[in-house]
């Protein structure tokens, strides 16, 4: 289970750079623990420009995340990984401003995830708020889900609810699903390990 973070574990800001910022999505929780239950590794997969723009530093996203973890954990649910692009073609900072493989809408976080914790892409979800959220899960060759109520012009996403929770919840009931042709690299653990984190 791949989800973006900013709307969609997370209520939308505008380029967060402080921990008190990320404020959970309402009744996530029980949702999340009963796809961890399930078996499914829980991976955000996080386009952070702001590092690029000179917005915030490493050490400000690492504390988001270690905010992001500490609030999940209170809910009973773990992250298995968390894997941020810091890239953008007119970045500031030297060494980001670039195009890269890892922004969303291409799917370098999801293969390089998958390949960290031997995750079946195939029985994988990406689950996000944004065209490129469903646009990196189309490339990986994930199912989709698409959190709010605007159609997207260029993506279909396989489920689109209005709201993180109502989505999870439809991803728990949707049946596991091999699809034809596609590469075998779920969101569930497979033998290669856990965790990860970069």
């Amino acid at each position: 289970m791949f989800l973006d973070r900013d709307g969609t574990l997370t209520e939308p800001r505008h380029y967060p750079s402080h921990p008190d910022e990320l404020v959970l999505q309402p009744d996530i929780g029980a949702p999340l623990r009963a796809l961890q239950n399930a078996g499914f590794a829980l991976v955000v997969v996080t386009n952070q420009s702001g590092l690029a723009r000179g917005l915030f530093n490493t050490d400000a996203l690492d504390a988001m995340h270690d905010r992001l973890r500490a609030l999940l954990g209170h809910r009973g649910v773990r992250l298995d990984g968390i894997y941020a692009c810091p890239h953008h073609p007119d970045g500031i900072v030297p060494g980001y401003r670039s195009v890269c493989r890892c922004r969303k809408p291409a799917p370098g976080l999801l293969h390089q995830a998958a390949q960290d914790l031997g995750l079946d892409l195939s029985r994988s979800w990406m689950v996000g708020d944004s065209a490129c959220d469903i646009g990196a899960g189309h490339r990986a060759r994930t199912r989709t889900a698409l959190i709010g109520t605007q159609p997207l012009d260029d993506v279909a996403p396989d489920v689109q609810r209005a709201t993180t929770f109502e989505a999870l919840c439809q991803v728990l009931r949707a049946p596991p699903q091999r699809r034809p042709g596609r590469s075998s690299v779920s969101g569930e653990p497979g033998e290669a390990g856990r965790v990860r984190d970069t």
